[in-house]
């Protein structure tokens, strides 16, 4: 007989090409043999080259939705991706502490692929209070960290680990500080409190990394969810991120910044 999987929720916003958002976790936990459920912030009309436009949905029906899942299905790990306005984050915020999944992983969508922030300051102050308290791993990028602390860009090794702890400091169990560029290697460092730990692989030269934080972050959610350790499933999951960038290094599926390869590896 075939085993239940395991069952994932993320809570984010469509990408109609395909390459991020919602569309990257489902397929991410596809792959890794989740069972993949999805509550939608935001529609976007977007491509490789631009987001043209979004539609947001209402902070009710965002809470309907979960409501809906979680009442039922339940999860056994969850991930948070763009959320953008400060009344979703609350309404999330809600209904994870009143459904409490075993995993939260949250990934801080702040900035936009130029690295400029999209939001007014008081959805930050609300990622302070309301969601990096809730979660088992924060999964900022550079400039996303840069931009909870308000700080200046984080240029050096030694400023990604004060950062660190920093967010640590402010709530956040563990956080995994995504994309230092160290020579040809990126480094993501992982830090629990107490132990800081590197994750490094060799930088690709291509431009279709589109989505390539979303499906580590749903890469992650799913190794939690199937019981590993977090430094285990940190480890598996940029491999797999890395494995999936790979194989799109070459590919020319629009004009501008494209997808990862994610399908079978087999």
């Amino acid at each position: 007989m075939t085993h239940e999987p395991v069952k994932l929720l993320t809570i984010g916003g469509s990408d109609s090409g395909g390459a991020a958002g919602i569309q990257a976790d489902l397929k991410t936990w596809t792959l890794l043999g989740g069972y993949g459920m999805s509550v939608l912030t935001a529609v976007t009309a977007q491509n490789s080259r631009t987001v043209q436009d979004v539609t947001w949905m209402t902070p009710q029906f965002v809470q309907s939705q979960l409501e809906a899942v979680l009442s039922d299905y339940g999860a056994t790990a969850v991930k948070t991706g763009f959320l953008g306005r400060a009344e979703l984050v609350i309404a999330v915020s809600a209904m994870l502490q009143k459904y409490k999944p075993a995993h939260i992983v949250i990934d801080p969508v702040l900035v936009n692929h130029r690295g400029q922030s999209m939001f007014p300051d008081v959805v930050r102050q609300l990622y302070l209070a309301y969601l990096l308290p809730l979660a088992d791993l924060v999964t900022p990028n550079l400039v996303e960290t840069a931009v909870l602390l308000q700080t200046s860009t984080i240029d050096s090794y030694a400023s990604l680990r004060r950062a660190a702890t920093q967010l640590h400091a402010l709530g956040a169990k563990n956080i995994l500080i995504k994309g230092f560029r160290e020579g040809d290697e990126l480094v993501d460092v992982l830090f629990n409190g107490q132990t800081f730990t590197d994750f490094r692989q060799p930088r690709l030269q291509t431009q279709n990394t589109h989505g390539s934080g979303d499906t580590l972050s749903a890469a992650i959610c799913a190794f939690l969810a199937q019981g590993m350790p977090l430094v285990d499933a940190v480890a598996l999951a940029q491999q797999f991120t890395h494995r999936a960038i790979l194989r799109a290094t070459n590919w020319q599926l629009g004009g501008g910044h494209g997808p990862l390869a994610l399908f079978s590896e087999k």
